[in-house]
């Protein structure tokens, strides 16, 4: 008998388990239907986009995905023109009755237009509809005026297949950053139409697309688990870093080529409460801490650098000033912070001056936190690293002259403020029932204590207050953002008068700020296009419908048996790209 006869049988290679947890639960998984950071997460791995940005590229580049190549575009900016790669095809499902599904141009027609759906309410429609498409906003037009059911297939101008793989976008104003947009496979990945019938209005349960992983379970706020998709393309590893990035060129030597995804499966829970998630992370249940807790900044990073017992046990730490911005919007509609008369104004500005955000970067964030001085965002266009404004100030003694000079004074002698009009003056603070929370009602209470104004507190899970927020049932929400591109336009939307109820919370309506806003959709990148950004930050400044606190450093720390991360300057979208070293993980998990 030969010695292979004889050998013993290979062991299968381990299973590759991701394991982490979200801080805030999802929504839902349909694109058309979500706006929240953490379902906007899930997304990209299982929907793909016609473009995305290299994983290691710094700044960013977009490259195709399921595109053949870059987009033809027309001088003006108006007609954009996509090749699709033949070949794609979409996760099985029974909803295709047993026949493979190829991905081709006539899916993103739908999933674009499905955002204009009056049915689905979606909290993007407006993104959508700045794009300017041909004929789209008719189509919803229609459907909301009754004159007929929305219907998803019908022929508009804007969107056609000039054949089976060929995309052509006709727009009615340029828009020299659409490519922004389609590399956005967390919103605008192809989603089949046979699944979004079969499902109707239960899509955020089921989403099916051609990405590398694919939903197995959910227990709503509680877990969700993902599987690597078994028919996904061939897809290799193909970052391509600057060469002065040794970071970045050390990844793309060890993973040049490799197929992705290179892990199997993804388990996701919802802790919302700071320790657990830690300790989770700490008793290696979990392979990778997302945000590290600031209760845990001087413990796990004192003076920014991994701890020592951490790193010898070869933790890794990536550490960035992020894309992004916490923010506390004022309802404009509110009868006590909104409107737009001086002593309105005043108040807002008031309570601006009041918030010690540099006590909230040490005492809450534990440094972990620059002051912002606009809602631009880091790594975007618009913002400066050397503009100041107001927005950043902290002066309880401003505060209380204003206050003082536009009526808001004690007219009852119970040594708290109240309404120029005498009513009294509470001011009502919305926010969530953890533990991190509690520390911002704390802060809260100390500000407007600083300026003798009643505070209440109304506590809630977050989904519930996204919604009430929409609704403009809440008086103020401290909350954060994340670009999802390089584009600073869409931080502009927090207060864009057309987004009222989706992207502007504060529900603010000012007819300069929406004039430079759709100024600054046309225009093409540059000095002139910074200019206006500038008079928009001005304007925030000046009326303070929100006030922005801080960008933050985020820090994650990955176990030493997790490679290949680092984190996406702009959206979330990360797992094919990491692999686990099945050798290196506890024996027992």
């Amino acid at each position: 008998m030969s010695a292979a006869a004889t050998a013993a049988p290979e062991e299968p290679a381990a299973r590759k388990v991701f394991r982490y947890a979200f801080l805030v639960a999802e929504t839902g998984f349909d694109p058309a239907q979500i706006s929240d950071t953490y379902s906007l997460t899930v997304t990209p791995h299982i929907f793909e986009a016609l473009y995305s940005y290299d994983y290691l590229a710094r700044p960013v580049k977009a490259k195709p995905l399921t595109a053949a190549a870059m987009p033809e575009v027309s001088a003006d900016f108006k007609t954009w023109t996509i090749k699709i790669q033949p070949g794609i095809y979409f996760t099985e499902h029974p909803a295709f009755k047993g026949q493979k599904r190829e991905l081709v141009a006539a899916d993103y027609i739908y999933s674009f237009k499905r955002f204009a759906d009056p049915a689905l309410k979606s909290p993007m429609w407006n993104t959508v509809d700045e794009w300017g498409v041909s004929g789209l906003a008719a189509l919803r037009l229609s459907a909301l005026n009754g004159k007929r059911a929305f219907n998803a297939k019908q022929p508009i101008e804007g969107l056609r297949a000039l054949d089976r793989y060929t995309l052509q976008i006709k727009l009615d104003q340029p828009r020299p950053r659409l490519l922004e947009q389609l590399a956005r496979s967390d919103l605008f990945g192809a989603v089949a139409w046979e699944v979004a019938e079969m499902y109707g209005r239960d899509t955020m349960e089921h989403p099916v697309g051609t990405g590398p992983f694919v939903l197995k379970e959910w227990r709503r706020s509680s877990r969700m688990v993902f599987e690597k998709n078994p028919g996904y393309r061939e897809r290799f590893y193909d970052a391509e870093p600057n060469a002065d990035d040794a970071e970045g060129q050390a990844l793309a030597a060890r993973f040049k080529g490799r197929r992705i995804p290179m892990i199997d499966r993804v388990e996701i829970a919802i802790i919302e409460e700071s320790q657990p998630r830690w300790l989770s992370f700490l008793n290696r249940e979990h392979d990778f801490l997302e945000r590290l807790p600031p209760d845990f900044v001087n413990v796990a990073i004192p003076h920014g650098k991994l701890a020592p017992n951490l790193a010898k046990q070869g933790m890794q730490l990536s550490r960035v000033l992020a894309a992004d911005s916490a923010f506390t919007f004022f309802n404009m509609e509110d009868p006590t912070v909104g409107g737009y008369s001086a002593e309105k104004v005043a108040l807002r500005r008031a309570l601006s001056l009041a918030i010690d955000v540099e006590g909230e970067i040490r005492r809450v964030r534990r440094g972990q936190a620059i002051i912002a001085q606009s809602l631009m965002l880091p790594h975007t266009s618009g913002y400066s690293a050397s503009y100041k404004s107001s927005m950043g100030d902290y002066s309880p003694a401003r505060a209380n002259a204003l206050l003082d000079l536009y009526g808001y004074v004690d007219r009852d002698g119970d040594g708290w403020r109240d309404m120029p009009d005498g009513s009294p003056l509470v001011i009502e603070v919305a926010n969530q029932p953890d533990a991190l929370s509690r520390q911002y009602d704390e802060l809260w209470q100390r500000n407007l204590n600083a300026v003798r104004i009643k505070a209440r507190f109304m506590h809630g899970k977050w989904p519930e207050q996204l919604k009430m927020a929409r609704a403009g049932k809440l008086m103020l929400w401290y909350l954060g953002t994340v670009a999802a591109a390089p584009d600073g336009l869409p931080a502009l939307q927090r207060l864009y008068g057309p987004q009222s109820g989706n992207q502007n919370l504060a529900r603010f309506k000012h007819e300069e700020f929406d004039a430079l806003y759709d100024r600054l959709q046309l225009m093409p990148d540059g000095p002139e296009r910074e200019a206006l950004f500038l008079q928009a930050k001005r304007i925030q400044a000046a009326l303070m419908p929100m006030k922005t606190h801080v960008h933050r450093l985020v820090s994650d720390i990955s176990q030493p048996w997790l490679i290949g991360y680092r984190r996406p300057l702009f959206r979330y979208d990360f797992w094919q790209y990491l692999d686990i070293d099945t050798a290196r993980q506890p024996a027992a998990r």
